[in-house]
């Protein structure tokens, strides 16, 4: 009896043994061979592997349309003179359709590797030997891959509409897009590598002596207009934080109001009253006999970079007031009352124990401030729209008081030179990146704290 049963269990035994199962090596070549083959046959996922198949179907019978897309992309078009203007390839359309066809097989990328990743993940499991129900299915899409679900609404959306817009801005710096020989959709766009960037950055006299002169005003101006503003926004945080009159509350909302009032507004009147010929200010000034001549505020390259800084210091430093006079609020007033009893100054207190925690509060809101203001658009064109004029400014469009993103503006809009638009556009982009990271890697977000 014993003879007969032995074999009997010894079968059974081996077909429960898991060398039955599939490998994971034969798992990860059905996944990687058509996206959610493995989950239909081995793992006999029967709903998530019709979906990974459906996506992948969809994909393959897109490929003539994405092949002409990437086509179109790496040739920008044809010339076609003998037909309508119409009817011709318009290059900047075949880079943006280029640029979105690429992204879109990013995504399916970023799918197919999932598909990958949760058969093998699935086989670990144990889902060749016990298939997953459909609500078992459904359940794993609200616990183990909720995390991928959630995010990826918000992913594919700084893709098509962050990322996207980016690497095009990016491409045309690489390319002749310029007028009035290759602006689309009369002439076409053609790729010309690094030429844009050897122009402005030494090939050129022109174009090279017009981006230093405007790159360090840039700089200057972004410096002088933190530096500025900080110290007028302290110094007045100071007096009314340690004054004891009763309408402080008066004071600090009069002045609150510069940096309340919409910044097109206040530069476009300030615009206005330093007007040289019919101005309010040069007329008062004459009026009171004080000078006898209007004073060309605007019209002089020097006079209209002091006038700009002093605007942007008298538009600014209620935004820093606001800051300093929070940070002195929450210094502990045992410090300031040890330092006294220690036989400190005010001076000395403010020295040693205000400013190095008043700095150590808003050093980010300050080095943030130095890149905002670095791309200042406001500030610079609705005062003086980067006028005056200086002996470059007709062929390159840089005038006096333009900073770089004054000065994309009027290349783009005035001079339609895209080109060169865009090489400054990646050069803000590199001046500018690293303070965005010091500042993202500062945060507690990054650091993982609360």
């Amino acid at each position: 009896m014993a003879v007969i049963t032995a074999p009997a269990e010894q079968d059974t035994t081996s077909r429960s043994h898991p060398a039955t199962s599939p490998s994971e090596r034969h798992v990860r070549i059905l996944a990687a061979t058509f996206m959610g083959l493995a989950h239909l046959t081995v793992l006999r996922q029967r709903l998530k592997g019709a979906l990974f198949a459906l996506v992948e179907a969809i994909f393959l019978a897109s490929i003539p349309t994405i092949a002409g897309n990437v086509a179109g992309l790496i040739t920008l078009g044809t010339p076609q003179p003998d037909l309508p203007t119409k009817d011709r390839d318009h290059s900047t359309f075949l880079m943006i359709d280029g640029v979105v066809t690429l992204a879109v097989v990013a995504v399916f990328a970023a799918v197919y590797y999932i598909s990958v990743r949760s058969a093998l993940t699935e086989h670990r499991l144990g889902g060749a030997e016990r298939p997953r129900t459909i609500r078992d299915q459904l359940s794993a899409l609200t616990t183990r891959a909720f995390p991928i679900l959630g995010l990826s609404p918000m992913l594919v959306l700084i893709l098509f509409f962050v990322v996207v817009p980016l690497v095009f801005s990016t491409l045309v710096a690489f390319t002749n897009y310029s007028s009035p020989e290759h602006v689309p959709p009369a002439n076409t766009v053609d790729w010309v590598g690094l030429d844009n960037f050897a122009t402005m950055f030494g090939g050129s006299a022109l174009w090279t002596g017009a981006l230093t002169r405007v790159f360090v005003w840039t700089t200057v101006w972004a410096v002088l207009a933190v530096s500025t503003t900080f110290c007028g926004g302290m110094l007045l945080a100071i007096v009314l934080h340690e004054s004891n009159i009763r309408i402080k509350p008066v004071f600090r909302a009069i002045f609150i109001l510069p940096y309340a009032v919409p910044a097109v507004v206040t530069m476009l009147i300030w615009r206005n009253m330093l007007n040289g010929a019919f101005g309010a200010v040069n007329k008062t000034l004459i009026g009171l006999g004080i000078v006898d001549q209007p004073i060309p505020w605007l019209s002089d390259p020097w006079l209209a970079k002091f006038v700009v800084v002093a605007i942007g210091l008298w538009a600014g430093f209620p935004y820093f007031m606001l800051l300093t006079m929070g940070a002195m609020t929450a210094i502990p007033r045992d410090l300031l009352e040890a330092a006294a009893l220690d036989g400190a100054t005010k001076s000395q207190r403010f020295r040693h124990v205000i400013l190095p925690l008043v700095l150590y509060q808003t050093a980010p809101l300050i080095i943030m401030s130095l890149a905002m203001n670095f791309n200042n658009f406001g500030a610079i064109f609705f005062l003086t729209a980067g006028g005056p004029t200086v002996a470059d400014t007709t062929a390159t469009g840089a005038g006096a008081t333009d900073i770089l993103i004054t000065w994309i503006y009027n290349l783009t809009v005035g001079l339609m030179h895209y080109n060169y638009g865009s090489v400054i556009a990646v050069m803000i982009f590199l001046v500018l990146a690293p303070f965005a990271i010091f500042n993202f890697r500062r945060t507690k977000a990054f650091k993982g704290e609360l």
